[in-house]
């Protein structure tokens, strides 16, 4: 069994000490059952896992309380980490991210998780309703309350993070010390200004979807519409991962790359996906989905596999997104090497 032991990252600075790989629980209390995801929570415990992720609305709240249950069945609350998020949650608490909805929100995921606090929060997206200062001011509270102790954000743009940042600073709030954004070797969008601003700032990173959607397990195939038991043949619509958004040239030469490293190595594509991106910068812990504990065995696996630096380069290249033209691209033009580089966004020429 896949050991997380050891691997040990900061979320941010001064932030939480957490295992590499983290557990999300989206899939619990919806696709998984209350059996199945302790399954799932046990083996990630067995494997010395630390880090749970979880949000009010996942499967409207059913997913905290699997939770909640789970620790206390297990008494593991002083053993594992807890976040959550809070912005769309489910009635009759409040929703959006004005100083009202988010203190209820916060109450009621303490109520739901069964804790007097959470490690880490998260709000859940941008809210255009809701003053910066009213979402601030209510977190600055509620860490000053002792109902949370690290602030984090998901699923903003650039400049929207930013004001956010400058806005905590010059006010006195407090400041977000971990991101969660979607990032996997099929998006990278983060990396055209998102990522460079996390780097800049010191921020942590708890990447989400790694696998695209089931993606790079390869269980998709170019010529056949998915179906039955999976995200994508139950909703082939399904968001951003939807499978006639990427069912593209550029999706299979990546696959196709991803198979061979994981040919090489004896192991999984999926274990592949996720120990790439483990080695991307301001990454702090990965955020691992699951339905069955059989699923989520097979991505443990990622922590102990080691890539070889010409795998790697190979997977950045054959991924890389590419940037703007302008600004991004004259400004990389203009001054030689830039983070983009780097990063590895533009691919080698």
């Amino acid at each position: 069994m896949a050991q997380l032991d050891g691997n040990l990252r900061a979320l941010g600075p001064g932030g939480p000490m957490v295992t590499s790989l983290a557990l999300g629980t989206m899939t619990f209390g919806a696709e998984s059952d209350e059996e199945s995801s302790f399954q799932m929570l046990d083996l990630y415990r067995e494997s010395g896992g630390t880090y749970l992720d979880t949000a009010d609305v996942y499967a409207a709240g059913e997913s905290e309380r699997i939770v909640g249950r789970w620790l206390a069945s297990r008494g593991a609350g002083d053993e594992v980490l807890v976040a959550t998020k809070g912005r769309f949650g489910p009635p009759p608490g409040s929703t959006g991210a004005s100083y009202r909805g988010l203190v209820k929100a916060i109450d009621a995921s303490l109520g739901r998780l069964g804790v007097d606090a959470v490690d880490v929060y998260f709000v859940h997206g941008w809210d255009p309703s809701a003053p910066v200062e009213d979402t601030l001011a209510a977190l600055t509270y509620a860490v000053q309350a002792g109902k949370i102790h690290t602030v984090g954000w998901s699923n903003t743009t650039a400049w929207q993070f930013q004001r956010i940042l400058d806005t905590a600073r010059s006010e006195g709030y407090v400041v977000p010390k971990v991101f969660q954004p979607q990032y996997n070797l099929l998006d990278r969008s983060i990396e055209t200004d998102l990522l460079p601003l996390l780097l800049d700032e010191g921020i942590a990173i708890t990447p989400w979807s790694p696998l695209g959607g089931g993606w790079l397990t390869g269980k998709y195939r170019r010529d056949q519409r998915p179906t039955g038991a999976s995200r994508l043949g139950e909703d082939p619509e399904r968001g951003v991962e939807a499978y006639d958004v990427r069912n593209t040239d550029r999706t299979w030469d990546i696959l196709g790359v991803v198979e061979d490293v994981a040919e090489a190595h004896g192991t999984s594509m999926a274990a592949v996906a996720i120990a790439w991106l483990l080695v991307r910068p301001a990454v702090g812990s990965v955020l691992l989905g699951a339905r069955t504990a059989d699923q989520l065995r097979q991505t443990l696996e990622a922590v102990e596999l080691e890539l070889e630096p010409s795998e790697i380069d190979r997977l950045t290249a054959v991924s890389a997104p590419g940037i703007p033209a302008y600004p991004h691209g004259f400004l990389r033009d203009l001054c030689q090497v830039t983070i983009w580089d780097e990063l590895g966004t533009v691919a080698g020429e």
